[in-house]
């Protein structure tokens, strides 16, 4: 079914904001000379964070972007971390692959759960080969980690914390079995257990899973002298659990007040890794544009949603740069359902009254616009006109475009600078879509 939506041509973007655009786009090389590429982004590596969007999941440029820039922070200006929207025991396995160490132990196979092509792609392959041959000739307590920040992984977060534990203290592993003994038979349909608490009259878990948490933090003195990496590893698991029971109780009560949950947690695992790398510890955030721009600047902050930008912003002043990204049009790896197969999908040329189609008039194919510096500061007063900008997840439904995928932004306010690639192509996936005869890759297992 296509919505028919008025035209809203008195919202197109003015002329002077188009030509102030034309005039402040840096051209920029392809991101497969990465060397080049991330040097024109040598301005923000005094940053505490830099955030990285991605206007889709399923676009190969936004990745290989975000490698090249990721690349020049950690070769040219210490940064110390890789945080992405990602599952944390799922990462945990590219965190192994790139630091040298031996795999941590798991239930079953690393992103299999929907959409597994947003980080089992080659793209992320590549950047992950990348960042274990960096770090193959520095110490281990330099190395540069990778790192998830997202609330979905109940039953691999249970499992982490029992093998933890399991190894370290056989009698706390019991005691922790118990506790999580309410949550175990939900853990592979954690959706299933907040539908049960919330409508079914169900009694929650949250006690015992709260009792977990504070029983690592209560022995930390004690754990950290065994093994300071794997306590943090299995706080980082204690603390999915607990966010995770809560998470899933949220669905069923209203989607800001799930999005906020989940967002406060990936936030406070940005701070929990940057605490954990100690003085000087400095992160690059991969993320969609919805988390890593200042939610206060567009629609969603106006309907009481925020985000990991928003939160970054409100922490670390000016040491947080947040970066958009942008396209026209191309094609995208996407689903039309949640849970539906992936499809390479085209993407249609953006609105006449989007941010993006202002970028397409200044007709620059591949650039950097930035207006964090004074010496742009009349763009910035141009870019707080208000429009729409798009936004594909791992859903696009082209059909339902306006509907699905636009909001309305102020977009000075929502970035410090935008990447912009005019045409964008699908993400190469290393899954089950993956093309036949494509070898076993570690660290996916294939």
């Amino acid at each position: 079914m296509t919505i028919a939506v008025p035209a809203q041509r008195e919202r197109q973007a003015p002329e002077a904001l188009v030509a102030a655009l034309r005039g402040s786009a840096e051209p920029l090389p392809d991101p497969s000379d990465a060397e080049a590429f991330g040097a024109f982004f040598d301005r923000f590596g005094d940053a505490r964070v830099v955030l990285l969007g991605e206007a889709t999941h399923g676009s190969a440029e936004f990745y290989r972007a975000r490698a090249a820039i990721t690349r020049r922070l950690i070769e040219h200006h210490g940064f110390t971390t890789v945080a992405v929207e990602a599952d944390w025991p799922d990462a945990a396995r590219i965190d192994d692959y790139v630091r040298h160490q031996a795999p941590r132990p798991r239930r079953g196979d690393v992103f299999v759960r929907f959409p597994t092509w947003m980080w089992r792609n080659q793209e992320v392959l590549d950047f992950a080969d990348w960042l274990r041959g960096h770090n193959a000739g520095l110490p281990a307590g330099d190395r540069v980690s990778f790192s998830g920040l997202d609330v979905y992984s109940l039953g691999e977060s249970i499992h982490a914390v029992l093998a933890y534990l399991d190894r370290i203290d056989p009698e706390a592993a019991a005691e922790a079995r118990q506790r999580y003994g309410c949550l175990t038979p939900w853990q592979d349909l954690p959706a299933e257990y907040g539908r049960a608490v919330v409508h079914g009259g169900r009694a929650s878990c949250e006690a015992g899973a709260v009792a977990q948490l504070r029983e690592l933090l209560d022995r930390r003195i004690d754990f950290i002298r065994e093994d300071g990496e794997r306590w943090f590893d299995a706080v980082q698991n204690a603390r999915i659990v607990r966010a995770a029971e809560q998470y899933y109780r949220a669905m069923y009560r209203g989607a800001a007040e799930s999005w906020n949950l989940r967002d406060r947690h990936m936030f406070g695992t940005l701070q929990a890794l940057l605490a954990h790398r100690g003085e000087g510890a400095k992160a690059v955030v991969w993320a969609h544009n919805s988390h890593v721009g200042n939610a206060a600047a567009t629609a969603m902050g106006w309907q009481g949603e925020f985000n990991i930008g928003e939160l970054s912003r409100m922490t670390y002043g000016d040491e947080a740069v947040l970066i958009g990204f942008g396209t026209d049009r191309g094609t995208v790896a996407a689903a039309s359902d949640w849970d539906g197969a992936m499809e390479i999908k085209t993407v249609r040329p953006a609105r006449i009254d989007s941010h993006e189609h202002a970028f397409r008039q200044a007709g620059v194919a591949r650039s950097l616009t930035e207006w964090r510096s004074p010496a742009n500061r009349d763009l910035a007063e141009l870019l707080r006109t208000p429009l729409l900008e798009r936004a594909i997840g791992v859903i696009y439904r082209p059909e339902t475009e306006r509907l699905s995928h636009y909001f309305e932004a102020v977009l000075a306010e929502q970035f410090d600078a935008w990447v912009w690639f005019e045409e964008t192509s699908a993400v190469t996936p290393l899954g089950p879509e993956h093309p036949r005869g494509a070898p076993e890759i570690y660290p996916f297992g294939l």
